[in-house]
């Protein structure tokens, strides 16, 4: 059985019927979708996957930071002079 990952949850029909309706009782929360009973999709407020979107795009960076700072001992240190 999948776990739903959400303190809230509603079936398709319910988020066809009245979407506005069942963000706002949701009050922030994230809603599962369920279809037959199993979660098939997530409804987080737009401050939530902002959040997502930034912490996954910092993580990006990260590796990018990482990747050149190994790459430091085989780099060769020039003056403005030179370029």
């Amino acid at each position: 059985m999948n776990s739903i990952l959400s303190p809230y949850s509603a079936s398709i029909s319910e988020l066809k019927k009245n979407p506005s309706q069942l963000i706002e009782r949701a009050g922030g929360e994230t809603v599962a979708i369920l279809n037959h009973n199993k979660p098939t999709a997530y409804l987080i407020p737009a401050e939530t996957y902002e959040w997502i979107s930034n912490l996954i795009e910092d993580q990006d960076l990260r590796a990018i930071i990482e990747e050149r700072e190994a790459e430091r001992p085989s780099a060769k240190e020039v003056s403005l002079d030179e370029l």
